[in-house]
């Protein structure tokens, strides 16, 4: 009897350890086939040479949809296995505040199906970014997780470069831009998108090396910077050295206010210095003094274009998403026929306020400004920095930035703005949980 009691014991032992293997590998193909669905994309080399200028998303893709709206259930329901406590800290002023706006702009929008559509896919997207981090047990398993995906993207990439040239970068025959002929882009649609993405990289990548995945980490890091190199991102380029010593400073500078001047001054500065000019003849004025293209590569046009649309919708704006590519733009003057084909503004800010109003706009800069940079103060004061969280914040201010170019800011699943995600409510973790070594 008592050998049957002790092989009874030593078979559920067994069983739970098979069990607990199953549920790491789980965890683990989760949080990697996240990070790989947002970046490489369900169609990824897209043959630019075919792809007409009337092609605008509209974010009826239905796989997308199915593949966010399965990740978001799973990935969701793994954290609340092992960390509900986490989840329930997202229910705070900022998150909830923003959320609840987001909600009336859908029902107040210029077209709504368009709104509820792009809504429905932002909120699975964000509800994977909000699981993700929660999903590992340790710093080391994140690192190993990181590590995979960041490998794997770049396998893909510079395969597409060595194997299918046509479809990974730029060539003379784009229908949209052939002067980008030669730049790299590897699975991405544009040089801009792989540019910022491969600077994201590099983040992660010193963030290995920092982590102790030394070997993974230098791969990571020479082959996004090449890559960055090659994608003659200048923008990004820019900006990731600009980040890396804003963030570095930030062992130095330990106030919270004085670290909020350093690391925002140049957020309002790129916004006053680029849309900022449309609304300014004092600022146009300055900006034309810069070492810089007066027109910021054509830009000019459609921020005036944007800003003059909004002035009639202050309070709301179009709604969620439903702007550009939708229905309330109509009836152009000859010469802006090109705005009924425009993907964004390239520039997040903008963007925003087009989709929300300035309210909208205001409880964004909370939610995913203000907050994170309070997150990380609370990181660095709770004694849970290190390089993980030198990663998110560079990551986030990274994003920031490019968004005074750029336009990815609630953008359904866009590459960026997921990592984007992940990084910042990475940070609202490490604020209020000790991260295990």
């Amino acid at each position: 009897m008592s050998q049957f009691v002790t092989t009874s014991q030593v078979h559920a032992v067994v069983g739970e350890i098979w069990r607990q293997q199953v549920m790491d590998i789980v965890r683990g193909a989760v949080f990697v086939g996240a990070l790989l669905l947002a970046w490489v994309t369900l169609r990824p080399f897209e043959d630019l040479s075919t792809m007409q200028i009337g092609d605008v998303t509209t974010g009826n893709e239905v796989m997308t949809y199915a593949a966010f709206g399965g990740l978001a259930v799973l990935a969701v329901a793994l954290a609340m296995r092992d960390n509900i406590q986490g989840l329930k800290t997202l229910l705070s002023p900022a998150f909830v505040l923003f959320t609840g706006w987001l909600c009336l702009t859908v029902v107040l929008s210029f077209d709504p199906s368009t709104s509820i559509r792009r809504f429905t896919l932002s909120a699975c997207v964000v509800a994977v970014a909000a699981a993700l981090p929660l999903l590992a047990k340790s710093q080391t398993e994140m690192m190993r997780w990181f590590s995979t995906a960041t490998l794997a993207l770049l396998a893909i990439c510079y395969l597409g470069i060595l194997l299918a040239p046509h479809l990974s970068i730029h060539q003379a025959t784009d229908l949209q831009e052939p002067q980008l002929a030669g730049n790299w882009r590897g699975s991405f649609g544009h040089k801009n998108m792989a540019a910022a993405m491969m600077a994201m990289l590099l983040f992660l990548g010193i963030y290995l090396i920092r982590a102790g995945g030394w070997i993974a980490g230098v791969a990571v890091v020479g082959l996004s910077s090449l890559f960055l190199f090659y994608s003659a991102g200048k923008s990004s380029l820019s900006l990731c050295f600009a980040v890396l010593l804003l963030t570095s400073l930030t062992s130095v500078v330990r106030s919270f206010w004085l670290r909020a001047v350093m690391l925002l001054t140049p957020l309002l500065l790129l916004n006053l210095l680029s849309v900022g000019t449309v609304m300014s003849e004092s600022l146009a004025e300055i900006a034309k003094l810069l070492p810089l293209d007066s027109s910021f590569t054509g830009r000019l046009d459609i921020w005036t274009f944007a800003v003059q649309s909004l002035q009639g919708r202050l309070a709301t704006g179009y709604g969620f998403a439903s702007f550009w590519g939708s229905s309330a733009i109509q009836n152009l003057p000859e010469g802006k026929e090109w705005a009924a084909y425009a993907s964004h503004s390239h520039n997040g800010y903008l963007d925003s306020t087009l989709g929300m109003g300035l309210p909208g706009l205001a409880l964004l800069m909370a939610a995913i400004v203000v907050k994170p940079l309070r997150d990380f103060q609370g990181t660095d004061e709770g004694g849970n920095n290190g390089p993980l969280a030198m990663v998110f914040l560079r990551i986030w201010l990274f994003g920031l930035y490019l968004s005074s170019m750029e336009s990815f800011f609630l953008d359904r699943a866009d590459p960026l703005w997921f990592t984007f995600l992940v990084a910042m409510f990475g940070l609202h973790y490490l604020a209020r949980f000790r991260a295990r070594a």
